[in-house]
């Protein structure tokens, strides 16, 4: 059995990455848990705080 070689992906030439991700932070959990953004509130999924918009 021979080994196949892997495809090689086509890079993106031109792209630009964020350094960061934008959001609010939990203020219980602190600066490592970003809150979800739902429609009508800002929630986190770790310990349950919630903010409405």
């Amino acid at each position: 059995m021979a080994k196949e070689k892997k495809k090689e992906k086509p890079k993106r030439e031109g792209t630009l990455t964020k350094p960061y991700k934008k959001g609010k932070h939990c203020p219980k959990c602190g600066p490592g848990v970003k809150l979800a953004d739902h429609k009508n509130r800002l929630s986190c999924g770790k310990c349950g705080y919630y903010e409405k918009k």
